[in-house]
């Protein structure tokens, strides 16, 4: 049952990510070639932020030659391992959040992405 589940239980643990002093335009060129649609931007494995390809595409192509630091979004919304996927998926319907990353003591260690959810769900038996 979905009540029972935790970020732990479905969140993405190898996750691509950023970090603050790369160029904008290397963080869309890896998220075009992971194909996703926005990196967790990290500092010693802290997370300082998220960046998004819509982050990009909002800030013009002047952006390309920007810092990620420079355009990314500060203290996003974060879940960690023992947050519930029902508080996770409240959080993402009324934001309109696509992802939340999962940190423990500041350090990332996973990712919610709303594909991520769909999956877990759809294997959950009723």
């Amino acid at each position: 049952m979905i009540e029972k589940l935790h970020a732990q239980d479905i969140m993405i643990q190898e996750v691509h990510v950023t970090s603050p002093s790369d160029l904008v335009a290397a963080a869309k060129l890896k998220m075009m070639r992971c194909n996703v649609g926005g990196l967790p931007v990290v500092d010693e494995k802290k997370l300082v932020g998220i960046i998004t390809h819509r982050d990009i595409l909002l800030a013009g192509g002047e952006a390309l030659g920007l810092k990620v630091g420079d355009l990314m979004s500060k203290d996003p919304k974060v879940a960690e391992k023992k947050t519930p996927i029902m508080d996770i998926t409240r959080i993402m319907a009324e934001k309109g959040y696509q992802r939340i990353p999962v940190v423990e003591e500041g350090d990332l260690v996973g990712l919610i992405t709303q594909s991520s959810l769909i999956r877990a769900l759809a294997g959950l038996d009723d």
